[in-house]
């Protein structure tokens, strides 16, 4: 019998990899789902778009984030992220950074096979910029 967790996170892999589908990868042939939690349970998905202008690139989890903003979700609570053509892949920096504002606190990696490795963010961007919101006060 699964858990309740591992039901979440089967729901995240299947939207992750739906996701990974529809991707826009002409240039590197490399796709990339993922798939956000927002803190009410609804989940979001994203795909990396890319350009021929690849500073205009668009990342996977940056996508899912806007999907789950645009959907009225400002807290996410975790992320997975899967690839089509590699074993694993991980956030980039500017990725990781968009994460820690939207609160997310769980980055899971799944590989090919449906594997899960999962990391606190605080391990993967332990020196985060920060700068308080409006109305917020200095740590």
């Amino acid at each position: 019998m699964k858990t309740g967790r591992e039901d979440m996170m089967e729901k995240l892999l299947a939207t992750a990899r739906a996701a990974m589908e529809k991707a826009y990868a002409p240039y590197s042939g490399f796709k990339v789902g993922a798939a956000v939690l927002g803190l009410d349970g609804e989940i979001y998905g994203g795909c990396n778009v890319e350009n021929a202008s690849c500073g205009l690139t668009v990342c996977a989890e940056r996508a899912a984030v806007c999907n789950a903003v645009c959907g009225g979700s400002r807290e996410l609570a975790e992320i997975l992220l899967t690839a089509e053509n590699q074993p694993s892949v991980m956030p980039c920096g500017a990725c990781l950074q968009v994460l820690r504002e939207f609160s997310v606190k769980k980055v899971h990696i799944a590989s090919r096979e449906g594997k899960i490795a999962s990391y606190g963010l605080e391990e993967l961007l332990p020196l985060p910029f920060a700068k308080n919101k409006p109305g917020e006060e200095t740590p």
